[in-house]
């Protein structure tokens, strides 16, 4: 394998040969992580497989959502909403460094429920998730009906109410995406496309990253590549439990702006474009395979929710990878073994992102987690039961 130095595309070469840190992933987690690197650090590459690898942040939801999140691991609740507090200031630095608009909205959002049944399983769900200890409190309510249609006209006669939460919100993914690799040739970020990383080696408190055009040298590295980390993992000396799950969307065409409060399940983009979602199917990589028994269901809740939708033709409709851990949480951690390098796993890419460049980027620039993070390693997986 040929060993020189990949050349540097976006600034100068960096001093020595050696990046302060390479990221391995060019979507939204390692994007986010790399943009705020680069407020740490002088000397940062991201490195991108390209359009053959699975490609979850290109389909994407966009929803900005906390309620629902944490049950089970409060810490993930408070991480969540952490990052909703801080989208904010993620996305005027972008818009004021890039001109790209990522449409961030944060003026609530609902859950709906078409039965007696689900309406009482959505009010217990609720209470049992904010009554965790350690669990952040935020102000949620159960809508009735007319409550609902009073925020949503034109419900169907199936709907039952709703929950609603003051904090959830949601973004546009792709502008968003965008806006972070602007932000990378202004920062003068090292973004490499079409650069799968092959292996890595530490030789020398260095670490060495392979890929077919070359290798690059970095004191610190992040795993940010998705259903890619388990693979780049057992280099580090790291077992990561990820899976793929499918998610499924149907794109409708557009309309006027309608929907005052992303569902969901439901969303209004800021062009007029509507996203009906919510799949979560165990199906493998088979990623681009999309069911129609599936989109039949989600159509018919979206049309149950919303009957006007039933004049809003199709445009298209996709199904993407999301990462999953074992448990559904993201992790973070520290190889134990080869010090200096991290990994970087979720679901929630967009939700996280503001997070991820403001919260965790300095932690990683800093070299160690902070204390709290610790519910998100690895180790929990591995705790024998008594």
């Amino acid at each position: 394998m040929n060993q020189q130095t990949v050349p540097s595309s976006g600034g100068a070469a960096p001093q020595g040969g050696v990046y302060d840190a390479v990221v391995i992933g060019g979507g939204l987690v390692g994007s986010a992580i790399a943009y705020g690197l680069r407020r740490s650090v002088e000397r940062v590459a991201v490195l991108d497989e390209g359009d053959t690898a699975f490609r979850a942040s290109r389909g994407n939801f966009g929803l900005v959502w906390v309620q629902s999140k944490g049950m089970g691991l409060p810490r993930y609740g408070s991480w969540t909403m952490n990052s909703a507090a801080l989208w904010p200031q993620l996305a005027a630095e972008l818009l004021d460094k890039t001109g790209v608009d990522v449409r961030l909205e944060q003026n609530g959002g609902l859950h709906p429920v078409l039965s007696e049944e689900e309406f009482e399983a959505r009010i217990a769900f609720m209470t049992k998730l904010q009554a965790q200890p350690g669990m952040p409190q935020y102000e949620w309510k159960m809508l009735d009906r007319q409550e609902l249609a009073d925020v949503m006209p034109g419900i169907g006669p199936d709907v039952r109410g709703a929950s609603l939460t003051s904090v959830d919100g949601i973004a546009n993914p792709l502008k968003l995406l965008r806006a972070l690799h602007a932000a990378f040739k202004r920062d003068r970020v090292d973004y490499l496309p079409r650069r799968k990383c092959t292996s890595i080696r530490r030789a020398d408190g260095v670490f060495h990253v392979d890929t077919p055009q070359g290798a690059l040298r970095a004191r610190q590295i992040v795993l940010a590549s998705g259903l890619g980390n388990p693979e780049l993992g057992k280099q580090i000396g790291m077992d990561l439990p990820v899976r793929p799950q499918r998610g499924q969307i149907i794109v409708l065409e557009r309309t006027r702006p309608v929907l005052k409060l992303p569902l969901s399940t439901l969303r209004q983009m800021d062009e007029g474009s509507w996203l009906i979602g919510d799949s979560q199917e165990e199906a493998g990589y088979a990623d681009e395979i999309a069911g129609l028994n599936v989109l039949g269901t989600l159509a018919d809740r979206a049309l149950r929710t919303l009957p006007a939708l039933r004049d809003v033709r199709v445009v298209r409709s996709w199904a993407a990878l999301r990462v999953m851990s074992r448990d559904g949480f993201p992790i973070y951690e520290q190889s134990e073994t080869c010090p200096g390098a991290f990994v970087a796993t979720c679901h929630s890419g967009v939700t996280l992102a503001a997070a991820h460049a403001l919260k965790l980027a300095p932690m990683i620039a800093a070299g160690s987690l902070a204390d709290d993070m610790a519910p998100f390693s690895t180790r929990r997986f591995h705790v024998q039961e008594a």
